[in-house]
């Protein structure tokens, strides 16, 4: 049978309200990313000989350092490590204490209670409202950002509140605009530096803002820090954990995928508060038995040489540059991030004698549809565009020519902002 004559069964009537409920799979909305994809497919199908330059996939262009691979392979081959790894080994477990405090100079992580690897960072963030969210309660949660925990939440009867990135306040949220009762409320906040899709750096003045704001309304702090590690332009890789009480109010996410180019490895680690690491750990006990313990050993190779993940940075740090340059010489106002390998950039207001956009995403499926140039559209904090800087090139003088390339199919109009 297909979808259309199981939804006449009693299958259509039995899914939960989370997902739609009787009307799941009937709805026509076309959500941003499927829109990405389909625009991307009728370019290639409209102009099958002209190159579409990819500029929003989030995910590193290269493979796994080759130490990380070979360490893979050597553990992969020993029969002690076939079997379930449930909430993680020691080995791994230590690396990540050892490199919190190696690369972001954060002290006092006690590897046995006080770290719990993760299959990446989205399962943890998936599992934490578990942990804390009952019916009515809130999560606090920025926007534009990455919605897994806003997610979890609702799919647990609680609500979401959400607080806007303003380019005004280097976007970062304004905490002293949530109202006090939903401070008091909240269960959860949280926060995401570098920022996906800003790609805006937090401060330790601003960490110790949020540790003295969560004491005060009594608010777990989740800080998810993928791309902690990724800062460029002498800019040390900052840590919500290495400011003073952090440990007291939260917990901080980490990940090899970006960092470390491994994606699709799949292991990160969960740090910081005990007995939030803890609670962790019994949720994750009832979702998964573990990552391959090969690939934990691997993992903790690769957080023992940091050095790996500078060499990705220099690569991101140059690549930013030559972006920065070719977009504002088309009139752009286009800033440097100082971390992650995201350039949001506020979208033109039109085309000066010519088509007008009325948001990031009309003006993002304009370069898709008629300049094969893919970008990400964010409009939920004015009309903004986010490029990647993770375009496939290989080398140095690959990169100038996707950049140079990108310049010129854009040189043909005049943008109006």
């Amino acid at each position: 049978m297909s979808i259309e004559q199981y939804q006449d069964t009693f299958i259509q009537n039995n899914f939960a309200d989370r997902i739609g409920g009787a009307n799941y799979g009937k709805d026509t909305n076309i959500y941003k990313f499927e829109k990405i994809k389909r625009a991307k497919a009728a370019a290639k199908k409209d102009f099958p000989d002209i190159e579409l330059i990819d500029m929003g996939v989030g995910e590193p262009d290269e493979m796994a350092d080759a130490g990380i691979v070979a360490k893979l392979a050597e553990e992969a081959a020993k029969e002690e490590n076939r079997g379930y790894a449930d909430n993680g080994i020691a080995e791994f477990k230590e690396a990540a204490a050892q490199y919190l405090k190696d690369v972001f100079n954060v002290n006092g992580i006690d590897p046995a209670t006080e770290v719990l690897h993760s299959i990446g960072s989205k399962p943890a963030l998936a599992m934490l409202p578990s942990a804390f969210i009952n019916p009515g309660d809130i999560t606090i949660m920025t926007i534009p950002g990455y919605p897994v925990l806003g997610t979890h939440t609702k799919y647990l009867g609680g609500q979401v509140y959400n607080v806007e990135l303003k380019k005004e306040n280097n976007f970062l949220p304004d905490l002293s605009s949530i109202p006090e009762d939903i401070a008091y409320k909240a269960k959860l906040l949280y926060l995401n530096y570098p920022n996906n899709p800003t790609g805006a750096s937090a401060t330790p003045q601003f960490f110790a803002e949020v540790v003295a704001w969560a004491k005060k309304y009594n608010v777990v702090v989740i800080h998810d820090a993928p791309y902690a590690a990724l800062t460029y332009d002498g800019l040390k890789p900052l840590s919500f954990l290495s400011v003073r009480g952090a440990k007291d109010v939260g917990v901080e996410l980490h990940s090899l995928s970006k960092s470390y180019n491994m994606t699709g490895w799949r292991i990160g680690f969960v740090a910081g508060n005990p007995l939030i690491v803890k609670a962790f750990g019994d949720v994750k006990d009832n979702n998964d038995s573990g990552q391959f313990i090969a690939i934990q050993k691997a993992a903790a190779y690769g957080l023992a040489h940091p050095e790996i993940t500078e060499a990705i940075a220099a690569k991101y740090s140059r690549r930013h540059n030559l972006l920065v340059d070719a977009l504002n010489s088309l009139g752009f106002k286009a800033t440097k991030p100082k971390g992650s390998f995201f350039m949001y950039v506020e979208a033109p207001k039109g085309i000066k004698g010519g088509r007008r956009f009325e948001s990031g995403e009309d003006f993002s499926q304009y370069l898709i549809r008629e300049k094969l140039i893919s970008t990400v559209p964010w409009d939920d904090a004015g009309a903004f565009v986010r490029f990647s800087v993770t375009f496939i090139a290989k080398g140095e003088e690959e990169e100038l020519r996707v950049i140079s390339e990108i310049k010129r199919r854009l040189s043909d109009v005049e943008f109006e902002f």
